[in-house]
């Protein structure tokens, strides 16, 4: 398969949840994917269990968007500040550089994070090659800054 190649921050959307486009954080050091998300309910509906919550896609907006998946996992996961923590872990469609494939993602509260979204190791296995000089290769036509930080 070709490796595409994307930076350490790239614009990507999360179709089945209604996310046309949030800024990602690419982050190797983590195995799973995290977004945050706050009012998660989880609930069974038809024998299945699932999770309602509301996601932030833009940093400095409060635009909200209500979304609905099935819950995948219950899983323990490291922070990285090497805290614990028990996360509900959804599985979604994950677009980027014109790929669309299921990615798995953990809720949790990203406030204190500079990003909205990370996106891990197991999301870019056998996929993308990481550029860490790089920003927006993927999507440059959201990114407002040009500039790499």
């Amino acid at each position: 398969m070709t490796k595409g190649t994307v930076g350490w921050r790239e614009w990507v959307a999360l179709p089945a949840l209604g996310v046309p486009a949030i800024k990602a954080k690419i982050d190797t050091g983590a195995k799973t994917s995290a977004i945050h998300a706050w009012r998660v309910h989880h609930f069974r509906n038809e024998g299945m269990e699932h999770l309602s919550f509301f996601l932030h896609p833009h940093q400095d907006d409060d635009e909200e968007v209500a979304c609905l998946a099935r819950l995948l996992d219950m899983r323990e996961v490291t922070s990285s500040n090497g805290m614990r923590q028990r996360r509900f872990v959804i599985e979604t469609d994950l677009e980027m550089g014109g790929s669309t494939y299921p990615i798995e993602l953990t809720l949790t509260n990203r406030d204190d994070m500079g990003f909205r979204m990370l996106i891990g190791r197991q999301a870019l296995r056998k996929r993308w090659l990481v550029d860490p000089a790089k920003s927006f290769l993927t999507r440059p036509d959201l990114n407002a800054e040009k500039e790499d930080e």
